[in-house]
């Protein structure tokens, strides 16, 4: 599958990094991903390939009008940036989230649901319009991210067959480069011997 870059991708963190308070305010916070710390995307013939994201992949020219606070990436809103119930901001640590969750019966009861340990994973949803990938120690950064479109709480971690297809499918398109300068090489090296040896 080729990568397109207006793809929308998804990632998930553990939620303790989300915590409510014990006064019962029903507000959530923590974040949603972290800078210049790469994660593992997926394993393949013995090789991890990794993902960061850079300290500036976010910044004035990221979309984040009316980024929404949800269950799995659907269904119900329980808390948004328009009306003044959800906050992004950016400090060296990462991309930090703070939710209000005291607007409705839905949202609070999400906010039991996290409070309780029920809901344990947190994910985003984004697209990337600039990215390069590292083929010697097969890290992709991200350098920047074009627009957010939510964070969710998720009752399960990222499917990696699913959540992460995009950055796989940029990945998968860097191996098959790397493959055919290989394989260019190589046949180069056969047409010089090949040369030589005629000319002996």
């Amino acid at each position: 599958m080729p990568y397109l870059p207006n793809e929308r991708e998804y990632r998930s963190i553990p939620l303790e990094r989300m915590l409510g308070n014990e006064e019962k305010e029903y507000r959530v916070s923590g974040y949603a991903t972290t800078f210049s710390d790469p994660y593992t995307l997926f394993s393949y013939e013995g090789i991890d390939y990794k993902e960061q994201i850079d300290p500036n992949a976010i910044d004035a020219d990221t979309d984040m009008s009316d980024v929404i606070f949800q269950y799995d990436h659907s269904g119900m809103v329980f808390a948004r940036m328009s009306n003044g119930t959800l906050k992004l901001s950016t400090d060296e640590h990462g991309l930090k989230v703070e939710a209000d969750l005291s607007k409705t019966s839905d949202a609070r009861n999400m906010f039991e649901n996290i409070d309780s340990g029920m809901v344990k994973e947190m994910s985003w949803a984004f697209t990337v319009d600039r990215n390069e990938y590292d083929e010697t120690n097969h890290i992709r950064t991200i350098r920047h991210i074009k627009r957010i479109y939510d964070v969710s709480a998720v009752s399960l971690p990222a499917n990696p067959n699913t959540d992460i297809a995009a950055a796989r499918s940029y990945i998968d398109g860097e191996i098959e480069k790397a493959k055919e300068e290989f394989l260019k090489r190589e046949q180069q090296k056969k047409r010089i011997r090949l040369l030589i040896d005629t000319r002996r």
